[in-house]
């Protein structure tokens, strides 16, 4: 995996959702709030799953996109209300899962697999 390009994408996400929820920016993105943006994410997971069950990546790749869209426009929300941003969100998982896994990142070992 190319982690720069990957992270050069993710920031260009980030920066067309600020865009589309700016002064400038698109009515429809700009009106929508937590809770309006619910029902959209659920439709987006039903069709990750569906894509996953009929062996079909081209669309899972594009469905995953669109669950990257619904993380970036919820963080933008969170970011405009003052609540905490991506970089908390990042921050929050990557210490969960280090936290969760000291077989992997600390001095334990794995004994199964849970």
């Amino acid at each position: 995996m190319d982690k720069d390009k990957a992270a050069k994408n993710f920031v260009k996400l980030l920066e067309i959702v600020e865009t589309l929820r700016g002064p400038d920016g698109c009515p429809w993105d700009k009106e929508q709030t937590h809770e309006s943006l619910l029902p959209y994410f659920i439709e987006e997971a039903y069709e990750v799953m569906e894509s996953v069950d009929d062996e079909d990546w081209k669309t899972f790749q594009e469905e995953l996109g669109d669950i990257l869209l619904h993380v970036a426009l919820q963080a933008q929300i969170a970011k405009e209300d003052k609540k905490f941003n991506i970089v908390d969100s990042l921050d929050t998982v990557n210490e969960k899962l280090v936290r969760r896994h000291p077989h992997v990142f600390g001095d334990k070992q794995a004994s199964a697999s849970f």
